[in-house]
């Protein structure tokens, strides 16, 4: 792929969590800047990909620390646009992600959410990228960010740029009318690389799913079927060349049990089983692992270099606090070592 620079397009969040382990009134917040493909770039940046982020902030004080962080991280964020007069927010209920699904989302409304189609030059602003970043999460805000999508992505298709998506899916985002069915398909058709997990993709993509799955399948009833799916979406989305997925499992507060795979248009390649009891934080793992793709395709790893680096980046994200990746390219390789 060509080495140029990666433009990433998505809504800078902050996060607000409790530090009490138990719901309940808190004495102290923790707050975080995030979002997902701000966390993606975060670790991208530190990679030393040379990595741009496009959002919509208002221009006060607390959008530009989140983006200084950002910028620390070595990510390019002089493309943003500055309007509007709120930021997204979203709420943990529970301490550093350490439960299921507590969050509460406040975005509707924030500058992000006001962009509607025509108000962002792609043709200018795409001419200077090779590669084209955007997640399922936007297009589930509403039908006109949808259409901001749909335009990014038409622009970066005809350019000749590498287009990459993550499925992130949270059911309570979309409820503007629109399942994803109705909206993600037309999207995706452009996209060279796809990552998400196999639900993701069923409810997204109509991809088929086994019900019976649950924690209790095995790992190699899971790669079997990770490979079914890999190829269904090629042949629903010919444009796209490479597929991986994600499998993470929770038993308790601190438990994380963590694998993935990588499909190439003809071949699997299965990560190692990662497990710990001892997690600090899993807001931002799956985003890692999305950077972990990126860095690797971007870079032409083979194809088990791809799936190990991938997932030792979105494994070594678990140990640290907050949404952004903090984690070196040497600490993610000694892990892939760790664990051979």
């Amino acid at each position: 792929m060509e080495k140029g620079k990666v433009l990433a397009f998505g809504e800078l969040l902050w996060r607000l969590a409790s530090v009490s382990k138990t719901f309940g009134p808190a004495e102290h917040l923790q707050v975080f800047p995030g979002g997902a493909e701000a966390n993606a770039v975060s670790n991208l940046g530190l990679w030393q990909i040379p990595i741009s982020y496009l959002t919509v902030v208002p221009d006060n004080e607390l959008s530009a620390k989140a983006l200084g962080e950002l910028e620390n991280a070595g990510v390019d964020t002089s493309v943003t646009i500055k309007q509007g007069d709120r930021m997204g927010l979203y709420f943990l209920l529970s301490a550093n992600g350490l439960t299921t699904g507590q969050v509460v989302y406040d975005r509707k409304y924030s500058a992000f959410s006001q962009l509607t189609p025509g108000m962002i030059d792609w043709e200018t602003i795409l001419d200077d990228y090779s590669w084209f970043h955007w997640s399922a999460l936007t297009p589930a805000l509403s039908e006109n960010l949808a259409g901001v999508c749909k335009e990014a992505l038409e622009v970066a298709h005809r350019k000749g740029l590498t287009i990459s998506v993550d499925l992130n899916y949270r059911n309570r985002l979309w409820d503007y009318g629109k399942t994803p069915l109705e909206i993600m398909p037309e999207l995706v058709q452009y996209c060279d690389i796809i990552m998400g997990n196999i639900w993701a993709s069923n409810k997204m993509l109509g991809t088929p799913i086994d019900e019976s799955l649950d924690r209790n399948t095995g790992v190699e009833r899971y790669l079997e079927y990770a490979e079914l799916t890999s190829k269904a979406i090629i042949e629903k989305h010919p444009q796209c060349k490479h597929v991986a997925f994600t499998y993470r499992f929770m038993d308790n507060p601190g438990h994380n049990l963590f694998y993935g795979t990588y499909y190439d248009g003809s071949k699997q390649y299965n990560s190692a089983v990662y497990e710990t009891n001892e997690l600090i934080d899993r807001i931002g793992s799956g985003d890692a692992f999305m950077a972990g793709l990126i860095y690797s395709l971007y870079n032409g790893l083979a194809g088990q270099e791809v799936i190990d680096f991938t997932t030792s980046a979105a494994f070594q994200k678990l140990f640290v606090h907050g949404d952004f990746g903090k984690s070196t390219l040497e600490q993610v390789k000694e892990n892939i070592l760790a664990v051979k």
